[in-house]
């Protein structure tokens, strides 16, 4: 039976081989936050000090490697990048799921291992950003994206609420072991996918003028670089003490890991509504229509502030999700379409890099701030700055004034051309 147009990017073959791995992998990703929170604060008895150093050692060689990352996903066929990538965050996640089921974790091993978890991960995220649009038509690119961030919004609905079911009567390895799976076939997936061969341009610089070259790229569009600086603030101010304060509060006044889990889950199935938006929508100013969605993200950080029931700061987190859902797929989508094929996966990088600059610092800061001023007020400085920069970011003319690329119409059902046909490059 022919899939309907709305999930039409599937019919592809390259894109729906790319899919199906990455929909794998995103199911253990799903379970991972809650499960590291908690192996934190209950089986290793830490403080919300103690998960800010972990969550940093996330984040922190992920700001540091991404550039190179980008620089060599950009020379390299991108799916070995990501290949690789896999391959390393498997052996992680396996290595994590031993050291706890046997009772041998220490804070230590999970610092050092997230760490090379987010090494991993900073090769990743650039080439996957730059494969993306040689797996499947330009007519259905944000179909593509959307879908991506439509099946990892799932898998982060399901995801928490079993993990928090699972970490309240169970020992968190368990979590670690089947993402270490998902990873195995998200491998299985990228061995098998084969995409057109870039033919470059120009000839090979070097390291350092490649990457220059994505910083101009990024510096000559002004509502890149504003939305990039913008999502700096948040992911410090916002995002980075709500997801280690968060954890706290729920353990002290809200029921738990099964709390956090509810409303985790509930912020990935206003994802799930937010890509299904995006399957369809297409504004024609697609960064005004993102900066004014974020506004749904101010109250779900106010109603943790206030201690609200579950069912409160859920269904505000589920709005939030509704609004980034849209976003992700959106400004994928707009930076494949107006940045050159050659630079997508270092621009990514800064991308990456930039939004991610100072999370880190969060992280560990969130802690410590939070026993000086309180943990209802770290969360509040948070909401205002929401607030206050959403607004002024949709004032910005770059931004606001940023029109949507006119893409092709759908083909009809029935068999879909190669695109390396189309464009006149066979395959390798």
């Amino acid at each position: 039976m022919a899939l309907p147009d709305t999930f039409g990017a599937l019919r592809e073959p390259r894109f729906r081989l790319l899919w199906l791995g990455q929909a794998t992998s995103t199911i253990g990703d799903g379970l991972l936050p809650v499960a590291l929170a908690f192996a934190v604060i209950e089986s290793l008895d830490g403080t919300a000090t103690e998960l800010g150093l972990v969550l940093a050692a996330h984040t922190l060689p992920l700001v540091a490697f991404v550039l190179i990352g980008g620089v060599w996903a950009d020379r390299l066929p991108r799916q070995l990048v990501m290949l690789a990538s896999d391959l390393i965050r498997f052996a992680v996640q396996a290595t994590l799921a031993i050291l706890f089921l046997t009772g041998a974790a220490e804070l230590w091993h999970l610092v050092a291992l997230i760490a090379v978890y987010g090494s991993a991960e900073a090769f990743f995220q650039p080439a996957a950003t730059g494969v993306v649009p040689s797996t499947v038509g330009p007519e259905r690119l944000q179909q593509a994206n959307a879908m991506l961030g439509l099946t990892r919004s799932g898998a982060f609905v399901i995801g928490p609420a079993i993990a928090g079911a699972v970490v309240a009567v169970a020992n968190p390895g368990f979590v670690f072991a089947v993402d270490a799976a998902t990873f195995a076939v998200s491998v299985t997936s990228l061995a098998l996918l084969r995409v057109p061969r870039r033919v470059r341009e120009r000839a090979r610089e070097s390291f350092l003028t490649e990457l220059v070259g994505g910083w101009r790229e990024l510096v000559s569009r002004t509502w890149l670089w504003v939305i990039i600086v913008w999502a700096t603030t948040i992911l410090f101010a916002v995002v980075a003490p709500f997801q280690t304060l968060g954890p706290i509060v729920a353990k002290q006044s809200l029921g738990g890991a099964a709390a956090w889990g509810t409303i985790a889950a509930a912020f990935g199935l206003g994802m799930v509504a937010g890509g299904i938006t995006a399957l369809r929508l297409r504004p024609s100013r697609p960064m005004l229509a993102c900066a004014l969605a974020f506004f749904l993200a101010v109250p779900g950080p106010a109603l943790l502030a206030m201690r609200a029931p579950v069912i409160a700061i859920a269904a505000a987190q589920a709005a939030a999700g509704v609004a980034i859902g849209f976003f992700v797929a959106v400004w994928q989508t707009t930076l494949q379409q107006h940045v050159p094929e050659e630079a997508l996966s270092r621009v990514s990088a800064w991308d990456w890099m930039g939004s991610f600059a100072f999370m880190p610092l969060g992280f560990v800061l969130a802690g410590p701030v939070s026993d000086q001023i309180g943990i209802s007020t770290t969360l509040w400085i948070g909401v205002v700055w929401c607030a206050l920069s959403t607004a002024v970011v949709a004032a910005v003319p770059g931004v606001r004034n940023l029109r949507r690329i006119e893409e092709p119409e759908p083909l009809p059902a029935g068999p879909i051309p190669d695109p390396a046909v189309v464009a006149g490059k066979p395959d390798p």
